[in-house]
């Protein structure tokens, strides 16, 4: 990678006998919006607090344009933080909280108010300067916070789930509104989030996390359509994943089908993971499917139709335009290219972990 400015170094951590970090190595580039994603408990909230300096790592080192700064203090770092609870001073007004920590390092007037109005400018809140926090709503009260972050000048802004406590209206506006952001002041975003459709979204790399271990890390495109595990592949998006066998190369067997794909290099009757997609299959009629079994369910999703069709004694999970009739028999087909096969994991922190 070109111009990093920051790099986690073999940094393990355990929290009461439990180990919460496992010799992570991470690089995060310059400008890079960069998301760690996973589920609770994974590690990411606490890497992100190495990052920031609130905790110490057991062992490794925290490097910052080359230097060791794992020593530091929070306020010796060029990094700042937005978390989820904003932590706005309920007694300041919007300029005052915004100007904090400009005059802790004492800034003159004329900087702060310009500041203050830049701040404002960048997250659509100019006119507010006097409104106390608990007359704005959620998202202008993270609004707030991250104008407070931005006018210090950080190198870096660390985001811990800070849009956990909005609603989905809200959350899809400042996801917009982060994105302008980060282009806008070119500063370096580490997000930290268990929603899968944030990270697609607004992330330039996504760092996906299990059991303190990174799974997978690349592009949003990268991870949805070729995902190393069945753990990222379950995580990111909606995924059918079940049993297979490899009978030779682009050749695997589902549920007692031979069925064509792009795979190559497996051993010979190799049992496999293989993931397919909901909007990767499609139904057809009964004799012209790989696999034919029973429409048990079908919900109507607003854009397409989520069919499950059963199979044996698994459940395919389908998305279609097409809506199909509930007890009638149909074939399920899919093409080469849409099977991922991977191989069955070595260890359990690649395991699936199934989701509420």
């Amino acid at each position: 990678m070109k111009d990093v400015i920051l790099q986690l170094d073999s940094v393990s951590k355990t929290f009461d006998g439990k180990k919460v970090l496992d010799n992570l190595n991470l690089e995060i580039g310059r400008n890079e919006f960069i998301t760690l994603l996973g589920p609770s408990g994974c590690g990411k909230s606490t890497t992100l607090r190495i990052i920031g300096g609130f905790v110490k790592p057991d062992s490794g080192r925290v490097l910052f344009e080359g230097k060791d700064i794992t020593d530091l203090s929070p306020d010796k770092r060029n990094i700042n933080t937005v978390f989820q609870k904003y932590s706005l001073f309920p007694h300041m007004n919007v300029a005052e909280n915004i100007a904090f920590g400009l005059k802790l390092k004492k800034k003159s007037s004329q900087y702060i108010k310009d500041k203050i109005k830049y701040a404002l400018k960048l997250v659509n809140m100019d006119g507010y300067e006097e409104r106390k926090p608990d007359s704005l709503s959620g998202g202008q009260q993270q609004r707030v916070a991250i104008a407070r972050a931005i006018v210090n000048e950080p190198d870096v802004l660390l985001l811990d789930e800070p849009l956990g406590a909005l609603d989905l209206k809200l959350r899809h506006g400042m996801q917009r509104e982060l994105i302008k952001i980060k282009k806008e002041v070119g500063i370096t975003f580490i997000y930290v989030t268990h929603d899968q459709e944030e990270a697609l979204t607004m992330s330039d790399r996504i760092v996906v996390m299990n059991k303190g271990i990174i799974q997978q890390m690349g592009t949003s495109k990268s991870i949805y359509d070729e995902p190393q595990n069945a753990f990222v592949a379950d995580f990111i998006g909606d995924s059918n994943i079940i049993d297979g066998v490899m009978k030779a190369d682009r050749l695997v067997e589902i549920q007692g089908a031979a069925i064509p794909c792009v795979d190559e290099g497996f051993g010979r009757d190799e049992l496999v993971d293989v993931v397919i997609r909901p909007e990767d299959l499609v139904i057809t009629r009964e004799d012209q499917g790989y696999l034919k079994g029973m429409v048990v369910s079908i919900i109507f999703k607003g854009a397409y139709y989520e069919i499950k069709v059963r199979v044996g004694q698994y459940d395919w999970v389908i998305q279609s335009v097409n809506p199909a009739q509930i007890g009638s028999m149909v074939g399920l087909t899919i093409l080469p290219d849409n099977i991922q096969i991977m191989h069955k994991p070595h260890s359990e922190d690649a395991q699936v972990e199934k989701r509420d």
